[in-house]
């Protein structure tokens, strides 16, 4: 919250969170909306989320009284298939990703300094040094990131002491939620975010 609150001070309304409704996610939302912090919310729609990605959504929309814009690529699922091929998940998952969310993602970006991320270090190697602060080169922004020392244990303990609403896909084997098809459930043991792009 501290960092929210330096964040939204030295850098609203040129602030923005991205949240692809994960557990961390949710818990920048109800941060953000419970301490009305002036931070830009939206999220990628890449048109094939899970359903109980759209309810957690308009759920969370409901419970804070917020708006979480939605970003969309400029093709349609069906426009997608007409010039691309259908399914193109299953083909070219990397190409898909960059249609559907890499490009969105960079023109809503555009209009900001600085971004919001939910990204905690014992996620992913890759990860495991980021600071509270970064630059970001790839967009060439600020990137804040609050969770950064957070563990798991930490985010669930936040959801549970405060009736955060989260993702029931989270209860059924799915730690890490992307896209519906490229997103399958985690065996016992496997890491947290195998079930994302299982196969490709």
């Amino acid at each position: 919250l501290e960092i929210l609150r330096w964040a939204s001070g030295l850098l609203a309304p040129k602030l923005t969170f991205a949240t692809g409704f994960g557990a961390e996610g949710c818990v920048i939302v109800d941060l953000v909306a419970k301490h009305q912090l002036p931070i830009d919310l939206f999220t990628l729609d890449t048109g094939v989320l899970f359903p109980e990605t759209y309810a957690l959504w308009r759920r969370l929309e409901d419970t804070y009284g917020v708006t979480i814009r939605a970003v969309r690529p400029s093709q349609s699922i069906d426009a997608q298939a007409a010039t691309h091929g259908p399914a193109l998940w299953t083909r070219d998952p990397d190409r898909c990703c960059e249609l559907r969310k890499v490009q969105p993602l960079r023109q809503a970006l555009a209009g900001f300094d600085a971004w919001i991320t939910a990204i905690r270090r014992e996620q992913t190697p890759e990860r495991a040094t980021a600071k509270v602060v970064e630059q970001d080169k790839k967009f060439g922004l600020v990137k804040v990131n609050p969770l950064v020392g957070w563990t798991h244990d930490d985010v669930w303990a936040h959801i549970y002491a405060n009736d955060v609403p989260y993702n029931e896909l989270h209860d059924q084997g799915f730690p890490s939620i992307g896209c519906q098809p490229c997103t399958s459930a985690v065996a016992p043991g496997e890491d947290a975010r195998a079930g994302r792009w299982r196969g490709a």
